[in-house]
């Protein structure tokens, strides 16, 4: 069976380490749009899904092949929904440091709410487009419930993952082994949903 390229529409390293895992044991080669030269698309969408798809279909028309995309944030019930589809630039700050800068926004945005009220989710679109012209791109959703913790917790992942508690596992998502991570996370939902589909694709 040959290997199929496909171009993911993200510089975030640790994202393109999570989504490669999953995808090379489907015979994928995930190959980052900085391979080509690509920058990031502007993120001009309203919606988790809008934004999949400006970054997805830049990716195809700077390379053109397929490219998989993703928008994911957190969205904390106490904040009406915030920081949701700005969760990357919350602070405000970006590349190096952006991570903890954000981070240490959510904590003192919620510093006053008590552990019931810390309520909070990932979600994550992943849209697959075959080409920048297709008119019916592939959109899988995942959605990860949770809530905020008062310190951060654990070294695996990035971004929020040692802010965000998994009821399931009594620990923060950056304390998980990777490989349950990949099973249970929002983007771990989505990309299983993609693959599900993947055998129907052109």
């Amino acid at each position: 069976m040959l290997t199929k390229r496909v171009v993911l529409a993200s510089s975030n390293k640790g994202k393109l380490k999570e989504l490669q895992q999953v995808l090379q044991q489907k015979n994928i080669e995930l190959l980052p749009q900085s391979k080509f030269g690509v920058s990031d698309a502007e993120e001009t969408g309203l919606s988790f899904v809008e934004n999949a798809i400006i970054k997805a279909r830049h990716a195809c028309e700077m390379t053109g092949l397929p490219s998989v995309a993703d928008d994911s944030g957190i969205e904390v019930d106490a904040l009406d929904g915030k920081p949701g589809i700005y969760s990357a630039r919350y602070s405000g700050i970006t590349g190096e440091g952006a991570d903890e800068a954000n981070n240490r926004k959510l904590l003192k945005a919620l510093e006053d709410f008590n552990e019931s009220e810390r309520t909070a989710r990932f979600r994550c679109l992943i849209v697959y487009l075959k080409n920048a012209n297709d008119p019916v791109p592939l959109i899988c959703q995942g959605t990860w419930e949770g809530r905020i913790l008062t310190n951060a917790c654990g070294t695996n992942g990035f971004g929020y993952d040692p802010l965000f508690y998994v009821p399931t596992h009594q620990c923060s998502s950056a304390e998980l082994p990777r490989e349950v991570k990949d099973a249970i996370s929002h983007r771990g939902q989505a990309l299983q949903k993609l693959i599900k589909c993947w055998v129907n694709l052109p």
